[in-house]
C-alpha cells in the first residue's frame, strides 16, 4: 500500500524526489505519514482537501479487504 500512495503522490507533485512515506503499523490501524516539499503541499491536499480525501478513500478501500484501517497524514 505504501508503494501505491508513493506512486500517486509522486505523479501529483513538481518535486517527486522529495516525497517520503513513513509507515507505522499497528494491530488494527496503519498510519502512513506523507512528507512532500513545502511548495507541493497544496497539490497533495487539493482544493478543500479533495485530493487527499480521494487518496484516503482508495487506501481505506484496499485495507478494508484485509479488515484493517488506514490513515494518511500529511506531515511537515
Amino acid at each position: 500500500m505504501k508503494e501505491l500512495v508513493l506512486l500517486i503522490a509522486k505523479s501529483l507533485v513538481d518535486s517527486p524526489d522529495e516525497v517520503k512515506i513513513k509507515e507505522i503499523v499497528g494491530e488494527r490501524t496503519t498510519v502512513l505519514e506523507l512528507k512532500v516539499a513545502d511548495s507541493d503541499k497544496g497539490k497533495i491536499i487539493g482544493k478543500e482537501g479533495r485530493i487527499i480525501k480521494a487518496i484516503r478513500i482508495i487506501v481505506n478501500s484496499a485495507f478494508a479487504k484485509i479488515d484493517k484501517r488506514a490513515t494518511i497524514e500529511v506531515v511537515e
